[in-house]
């Protein structure tokens, strides 16, 4: 039983972390507990040697010292701050007096608004909850598809997670080791991409269904001529300046990720104290909330580390390697294998579980297999992108279910997400054909040689981005020099 146990080690500690993750335990303790536990097992059949836990504080005070998480509450923050301050309100109703003669124009809107508040808040909850108070009654009360209304909303908010600054991304940037600043150049031109997409297929609604997407009466369009051109300056300006702010100084060179949070924070601050709703009550909620969001992404962060460090130990990277780089097919292969497994535990994990379970063992055989970390980890964030609309589990479907009146049945907010599911989908299949959509915002290229599809070739250096690259990881090769030969 112990040979049985040394030598499968790798898969039986994997698949303990799925058993955990399933029945429901906290992602954070799951991943801690189960790293200790086949820590200490390994050292007790003689895998590992007991200085190998002496790796745990060094990796525990590298997280705590990673000025690229800084950014997380500083965009929480702004994010929190604007969804509180009554933007989303303003931009729904006057984008939705903008389109509204338009058949679909209110779903137009908030496919828009949901890009404006993806590119200011990051967060789909806040999008979510806002467009779903705000826009879903007036939708049903003009005689939309149910539906079409309810996958509309949800699937807007996701673009939160794709669209800069999305704390995804951040997350992404720091366990693959590259610069938000690379992240974020890489995911604008997708985000954007998804978004037109999203219109395309309510466009060919109103072709094809028009009874689903009716325009608005003209007694519901109290604004016209120069009333509304003022209502969109004073809705439309402020938001976009507060995204140029944040993203043009990140872009430009201007500021790191964390000195453009710091500014956006510091913006949305300003715009809610320009609309009367700054107050203590909102500034206590949204510390409060910024705080929860932190510690959550934090502790699974420290989780994940422990798990990764006794994972690596007991040779759990190469028998991840050894189980992809043998698939058929090569790079293309691999994509669509790796794909397809994240679609699919999309189901039942979320991004950030993802992002710090799964990432850390494709990010060495996606290397090996010279595929630039930029460019796959794009592509991963618009995979799992899936994870919010996924029906039953979809945390968009979830949060737009509290919100939706009763006349609202569960059934149609879910067969109004699929049609989104595909489309994302579809976005997964556009990145792998054209890379140049990713590649295509960077100073530097990002292939040598002649590119094919899915030949996104690392480059020899990290030159990009101007956002402060994760700290190396000085016990990543530890275990090779602690950690006894296995035994036969």
């Amino acid at each position: 039983m112990a040979e049985f146990v040394i030598a499968n080690m790798a898969p039986i500690m994997f698949s303990a972390l799925i058993v955990f993750l399933l029945i429901g335990y906290p992602v954070a303790f799951s991943l801690a507990a189960v790293g200790m536990v086949f820590g200490l097992l390994g050292i007790e059949l003689g895998l590992l040697t007991p200085n190998l836990l002496q790796a745990f504080p060094d990796r525990v005070f590298g997280i705590m010292k990673n000025e690229i998480l800084l950014a997380v509450p500083f965009f929480t923050f702004m994010g929190l701050v604007l969804e509180r301050s009554g933007m989303a309100e303003d931009l729904l109703d006057t984008i939705g007096q903008l389109f509204g003669g338009v058949r679909g124009g209110l779903a137009y809107a908030v496919i828009l608004v949901g890009a404006l508040l993806a590119a200011t808040t990051g967060v789909v909850a806040a999008s979510v909850i806002a467009m779903g108070l705000i826009s879903l009654p007036i939708m049903l009360r003009y005689g939309y598809d149910k539906a079409l209304a309810a996958g509309v909303i949800a699937a807007s908010g996701t673009l939160a997670q794709i669209i800069p600054p999305s704390l995804v991304l951040i997350v992404m940037a720091d366990v693959l080791g590259r610069s938000v600043g690379d992240m974020y150049k890489g995911a604008f031109i997708p985000g954007f991409v998804l978004m037109g997409l999203y219109i395309v297929w309510v466009f060919l609604n109103t072709l094809f269904r028009p009874h689903a997407t009716p325009a608005l009466p003209p007694e519901a369009r109290t604004l016209h001529g120069w009333a509304l051109a003022w209502r969109v300056v004073v809705a439309m300006i402020p938001p976009l300046l507060l995204i140029f702010l944040v993203l043009g100084s990140i872009f430009i060179g201007w500021a790191t990720p964390t000195e453009g949070g710091a500014l956006g924070a510091v913006g949305a601050l300003a715009l809610a104290l320009s609309r009367g709703k700054m107050n203590r009550t909102l500034l206590v909620e949204a510390m409060t909330a910024t705080a929860k969001v932190t510690s959550f992404v934090i502790f699974i962060l420290i989780g994940s580390s422990v798990f990764s460090l006794v994972f690596r130990g007991v040779n759990g990277d190469l028998w991840v390697e050894h189980l992809l780089l043998d698939l058929p097919g090569g790079q293309l292969g691999f994509l669509i294998v790796v794909n397809t497994l994240v679609f699919l535990l999309a189901f039942f994990l979320d991004y950030f579980e993802i992002s710090f379970i799964i990432l850390p063992l494709l990010a060495p055989v996606v290397e090996k297999l010279g595929i630039d970390l930029v460019w796959f980890g794009i592509l991963m964030a618009v995979n799992m992108q899936t994870s919010f609309l996924h029906p039953p589990f979809g945390f968009s479907l979830f949060f737009l279910r509290s919100v939706a009146p009763a006349t609202v049945r569960t059934s149609d907010i879910y067969w109004g997400a699929i049609p989104f599911v595909v489309i994302q989908v579809l976005m997964v299949a556009l990145i792998i054909i054209f890379p140049s959509l990713v590649t295509i915002g960077f100073d530097r290229p990002l292939h040598s040689g002649e590119p094919t599809p899915v030949q996104i070739l690392a480059p020899q250096e990290d030159q990009g981005g101007s956002g402060v690259d994760a700290p190396p990881d000085d016990t990543a090769d530890l275990f090779r020099q602690l950690a006894p030969p296995p035994q036969q």
